[in-house]
């Protein structure tokens, strides 16, 4: 935040988007963070996309590189850099969690070379698109 002439406060985009971000998260009880494994580091942050748990196995096989993937009862979660939601519409029911916040408690069940959790969230997302059978936002037509 920098002062603005005649004294007032003035927030910077980035501050806007983090709390609009902020207020559209829904609660839910409890919440767990998911993990790194030990040698991991995350440079840029992390949040978790989620997809249906049968969905996985389809998902995982079109991506150029598969980060730390974590598995719970109903879902799989692929760990992404932080603000992948930005400018992204993820298809239902794919879940988003800022933080990789979940519901539930997970276990890994992929952990990737290196010391990088990542999963690239551009292809993770075509890949779900095409898993569910949605056409991706910035391909549809537009309608006024």
């Amino acid at each position: 935040m920098t002062a603005a002439p005649g004294g007032g406060a003035v927030l910077s985009l980035d501050t806007l988007v983090r709390l609009g971000r902020a207020s559209r998260v829904p609660a839910r009880d409890p919440q767990l963070r998911l993990s790194l494994p030990d040698g991991m580091t995350a440079p840029l942050g992390c949040d978790a996309v989620a997809a249906p748990a049968h969905l996985g196995p389809l998902i995982t096989p079109r991506l150029p590189r598969v980060g730390c993937v974590y598995a719970d009862q109903s879902r799989w979660w692929w760990l992404v850099p932080s603000d992948s939601d930005y400018a992204m519409d993820w298809p239902a029911p794919a879940q988003y969690a800022t933080g990789a916040l979940v519901p539930e408690v997970t276990r890994l069940i992929h952990r990737p070379d290196g010391t990088v959790p990542y999963t690239p969230p551009i292809p993770l997302y075509l890949a779900l698109c095409q898993a569910m059978g949605t056409t991706p936002t910035w391909s549809r037509p537009i309608t006024a």
